[in-house]
């Protein structure tokens, strides 16, 4: 069995059967839990239920944490790392969905609905990852209105974020889906209100193919799309870090 294996082994085995853990190892476990956007507005007090069903783990560069069609036993909270969520096509070719990092969550929609996952995970660098059951969290929905309303919530805005992504892919040039991403990583979104100007340095996340991927183009788009924002001086690019001289003239160049 080679690392991947044990890694979903593992997950698979998850259950709320457990020894508890030590009554210290329970507030760390918490602390790292009150990161997600699940737990958000929740007191220590009632993400504490939830330390008894988790369970950290570490996974490497390229390891695959659930293949489509793999049973789903809870939901994952990356504590550092970069994971990739994409769509494998029976030829092979890959369509990145998400790339997240620290303090994101994925898999709950898939756990709620009680179905298999309907994409891959795969680690873009070394990751440490929280797994938490799922029957603890439906635990706490039946005990907790409140919480299951908060949940709700959470998903709503994984909706929003979803019909966004859509829109953008179906209605938006190349070029500004590039200058969007851009943006969100600067921490402005293209609606942002607020008039932000001056040279900002943005370091890529991971490479320009899966972003490219992310954005719905294809690599060559991604780079020709590049060279012209440079050749129009609105970018300098030293591998994968993206200078911009003045990101309000970027901002105004969106459509």
């Amino acid at each position: 069995m080679n690392r991947c294996d044990e890694f979903c082994h593992a997950a698979m085995q998850d259950t709320d059967t457990s020894e508890p853990a030590a009554p210290g190892e329970n507030t760390r476990v918490a602390q790292l839990l009150a990161s997600a956007s699940l737990f958000a507005g929740l007191t220590p007090a009632e993400i504490a239920p939830f330390a008894r069903g988790a369970r950290e783990t570490s996974v490497a560069k390229g390891d695959i944490l659930f293949h489509r069609g793999d049973a789903c036993t809870g939901f994952h909270l990356i504590l550092s790392g970069q994971i990739k969520l994409a769509f494998i096509s029976a030829e092979g070719n890959e369509k990145v969905v998400e790339i997240l990092s620290r303090g994101q969550s994925f898999g709950e929609a898939v756990m709620f609905m009680d179905k298999p996952y309907v994409v891959m995970a795969q680690a873009l660098t070394d990751c440490s990852l929280l797994h938490i059951a799922k029957q603890v969290v439906f635990d706490e929905m039946g005990r907790d209105p409140i919480f299951c309303r908060k949940i709700i919530a959470g998903l709503s805005r994984r909706l929003h974020q979803l019909m966004s992504d859509v829109e953008s892919y179906s209605l938006r040039s190349g070029r500004d889906r590039i200058i969007g991403y851009l943006l969100r990583e600067e921490g402005l979104g293209s609606d942002d209100d607020v008039l932000t100007t001056g040279p900002v340095s943005i370091r890529l996340p991971t490479s320009k193919g899966i972003i490219a991927s992310r954005l719905n183009l294809t690599q060559e788009h991604f780079s020709r799309i590049l060279h012209e924002l440079i050749e129009s001086g609105l970018i300098q690019v030293q591998g994968r870090n993206i200078h911009v001289p003045d990101l309000g003239r970027l901002r105004a160049t969106l459509s």
